[in-house]
């Protein structure tokens, strides 16, 4: 098993009412040099928390993060040399309407398997039932 440590990326329209919805995760999982964010905007629900709130900058900061993930430098993005270093700035608190909630861990056999289950069960609405 393949220890990993994890943020939740959150939209926090208003950090005075300290509402907010998850929107992503990334996973870091050092033993394997392993660093990734899974993204998943729901329109409707933050539509409901912050009517007005400009989707097109949030899903553009997500971008963003997926490109540091990824090692891209350059046009202001951070110069960090390790997914380590990476998932630190990734994961440092910010006073912004996307913000990274605490950090978790757990043991995985597949960080990618991993970061995909923990997008259905923290980030991505759940369905409902189907009806026979």
């Amino acid at each position: 098993m393949i220890p990993y440590q994890y943020v939740t990326l959150r939209v926090v329209p208003r950090v005075d009412r300290e509402e907010f919805v998850n929107v992503g995760i990334v996973l870091f999982a050092d033993a394997v040099n392993f660093l990734d964010a899974g993204c998943h905007v729901d329109a409707r629900r933050l539509d409901a928390l912050h009517p007005g709130l400009d989707l097109e900058a949030v899903t553009a900061s997500l971008r963003v993060i997926c490109e540091v993930c990824r090692g891209v430098t350059g046009r202001g993005l951070p110069d960090l040399p390790t997914p380590g270093r990476r998932f630190g700035w990734l994961a440092a608190p910010r006073s912004t309407v996307l913000q990274p909630g605490p950090r978790h861990g757990g043991l995985a056999a597949d960080p990618a398997v991993e970061l995909d289950v923990l997008m259905d069960r923290l980030v991505r609405p759940a369905l409902p039932p189907k009806e026979a």
